[in-house]
């Protein structure tokens, strides 16, 4: 009995001997966080999304973001196949869509963010005062069409070229504070922080935040694309459990949100004031209404926003259920 023992407990021995042999040799693979290629944008109300890819990794995810210049450029690059999510301007997201870009409106991360500021010199008052001015703006956010929003309600014409009420002069962002510093422009309607910091470095003076239009405050998009959505939807699942948190976090620690953006997104390029002012006219938020994209989309039918041949149908392309079942499941991790 005894020596049965003994020759039971040796080959016991013997075995986990060669198992702990065969294990250093063939150590087991480590399981690789599932991969999210994100398309984002430099600006502060975007702060939340970019802060995804410092908790992904409680959500089994790896974020590997790409910053674009404007929402539009990121189409192509969806297009291509290598951006899975996008966080761009409603109106580049409709616009994608609408030439066929197969993706879904997920989520909404911003609201606000739009400020129309002009020459202190010119003591422009209103909307009404732009007649006869030039006005910069970049094309394809919301900047765009809450300009021609507020222009048609002060019943003024305007176009790209000469001979209307007001001249509009497309460029990117950091070009319109130049034009106006430099006094190309005479106004701009543009994204925060950059309006912000062109009124505290005196070479711009507010004149509206253009939310008193139908169109209300604009939303950010949020989009995936329906490869994601459709074939992994456990992995969309925990990235939209992940962009919840994120928002919630932001929110919940307005000294979190400021040290991030301006520490980490901009390099310490704004000021404390600058970002709690731009942040003031761009809140963090998660939701967006399928009534709200379909009024955007008709708006921008209504400016040629886009040159859309078919607009698409919100209801046909805004799937907000994995945006419900996290903010329902939500718990900090």
């Amino acid at each position: 009995m005894a020596s049965t023992f003994r020759i039971s407990s040796f080959l016991n021995t013997k075995a986990l001997a060669v198992a702990v042999a065969l294990a250093a040799q063939f150590p087991l693979a480590v399981h690789a966080a599932d991969l999210v290629r994100l398309g984002n944008l430099k600006f502060a109300h975007y702060g939340a999304v970019a802060y995804m890819k410092e908790i992904a990794p409680k959500y089994d995810l790896k974020i590997e973001e790409r910053i674009f210049a404007k929402g539009l450029d990121i189409v192509p690059a969806m297009i291509a196949g290598e951006i899975d999510v996008s966080a761009s301007a409603l109106e580049a997201a409709i616009t994608g869509r609408a030439t066929g870009l197969p993706v879904y409106l997920v989520g909404g991360f911003a609201k606000g963010g739009v400020q129309i500021v002009g020459r202190p010199d010119l003591n422009i008052k209103g909307i009404a005062d732009l007649k006869g001015k030039k006005v910069g703006v970049t094309r394809g956010g919301p900047q765009e069409i809450l300009l021609f929003a507020e222009l048609s309600k002060a019943k003024l014409t305007w176009s790209d070229k000469p001979g209307k009420d007001v001249q509009i002069l497309y460029m990117g962002y950091p070009d319109l504070n130049q034009a106006l510093l430099t006094r190309d422009i005479d106004a701009m309607s543009q994204s925060e922080p950059y309006s912000t910091q062109a009124i505290h470095k005196k070479y711009g003076s507010a004149i509206l935040k253009p939310y008193d239009t139908p169109l209300g405050e604009p939303v950010r998009a949020l989009v995936m694309t329906e490869k994601m959505y459709k074939e992994k939807p456990a992995v969309a699942q925990r990235f939209m459990d992940c962009f919840v948190a994120a928002t919630r976090a932001f929110l919940a620690d307005p000294k979190l949100a400021e040290k991030y953006v301006r520490e980490s997104m901009f390099k310490n390029q704004i000021t404390s004031e600058d970002y709690r002012d731009a942040i003031d006219n761009a809140i963090f938020t998660e939701d967006i209404t399928q009534s709200h994209v379909q009024l955007t989309t008709d708006y921008m039918v209504k400016f040629g926003v886009g040159r859309m041949a078919k607009p698409p149908a919100a209801q046909d392309w805004v799937k907000l259920d994995l945006l419900e079942k996290a903010k329902k499941t939500y718990a900090p991790r």
